[in-house]
């Protein structure tokens, strides 16, 4: 079988990635940001939690990571601490550090969030992660937490303008990687559909 994420996309295509899947949203203070572990990138996803922070765009973080092959240390806790580094305070920061992917971040991290503070006192979500990975992860949070607003902030570190994604070879695998999950992962009940149209 061919890796389909090494094609070359159409123009179509491309202009369904760039309308449905890398989709920003508008940005207004929120209850809680909920940064999504990684392995790549982690410095610009740490300056932008920092960035929210300082601009006052949530109370509380969750951080969701577990540790990944060749690591000691679970995402969580590399992103965490580099979030307090920075100058988020450690109080408003909640860890889960189990999971191993995007359904069991939101999964293992909602009732951390219920012990903590309370599903039912957490209206607005800000999702933080992977600008290929894009609307997946107000998706997965959508299947497991229809009730909260859900927001996207993503970061990558191409230099490559995201609107040219296309023009990058690696970014162009990732983004095209992850846009073939939306719909079987739809069909397996992983997400849902986001935003509701």
């Amino acid at each position: 079988m061919t890796d389909r994420s090494a094609r070359l996309p159409t123009e179509a295509e491309i202009a369904a990635i760039n309308a449905r899947h890398l989709i920003s949203t508008p940005l207004k203070p929120a209850d809680l940001l909920f940064v999504f572990g990684t392995r790549v990138d982690v410095e610009e996803r740490v300056d932008q939690a920092f960035r929210l922070w300082r601009d006052g765009y949530f109370r509380c973080a969750i951080v969701s990571g577990g540790i990944t092959p060749g690591s000691d240390r679970s995402e969580c806790e590399i992103i965490a601490d580099a979030m307090i580094a920075r100058g988020i305070p450690r109080e408003r920061i909640l860890r889960e550090d189990r999971a191993m992917n995007t359904g069991e971040n939101v999964i293992f991290s909602l009732p951390v969030i219920d012990a903590a503070l309370g599903l039912t006192n957490i209206r607005s979500v800000i999702c933080l992660g992977n600008t290929w990975t894009a609307r997946r992860y107000p998706m997965t949070l959508h299947r497991h937490w229809p009730e909260v607003e859900k927001m996207l902030v993503t970061v990558d570190s191409f230099a490559t303008p995201r609107s040219l994604w296309h023009t990058d070879c690696e970014f162009r695998r990732r983004i095209l990687a992850e846009w073939d999950k939306i719909e079987p992962y739809k069909v397996k009940g992983f997400i849902a559909e986001w935003p509701v149209r």
